[in-house]
């Protein structure tokens, strides 16, 4: 499955999993292993230790990744989830919404 359909700073809808239909910001990608990171989903509680940074230790929640899989970008034109295709435009690759015929760009 290539990544080229999903991009950092992209609006995706969980498709599968304990947060199915929640919408969030990508925040990043690991390439290698078909995963993303999307904002405020998936969150997990991480235990720390006391150390010489944090001489309190604690508990630390933070996003978890998620497989490419379970996210669908959402069209910023027709505002749904919607599979991605890619057409020439100006020369240059653009990913298009199969749904509306809008186009994806990324704010960030």
């Amino acid at each position: 499955m290539t990544l080229a359909r999903i991009k950092k700073g992209d609006r995706v809808a969980v498709m599968a999993g304990k947060d199915r239909g929640k919408i969030g910001i990508v925040l990043s990608l690991l390439t290698e292993e078909n995963r993303v990171f999307v904002e405020k989903i998936n969150r997990v509680k991480k235990h720390l230790k006391p150390s010489k940074k944090n001489p309190q230790g604690g508990i630390l929640e933070k996003e978890a990744a998620l497989h490419i899989s379970n996210v669908m970008p959402v069209c910023p034109k027709c505002n749904k989830p919607s599979r991605v295709k890619m057409k020439m435009m100006k020369d240059k690759k653009t990913r298009v919404c199969h749904r509306c015929g809008g186009t994806f760009e990324v704010k960030a």
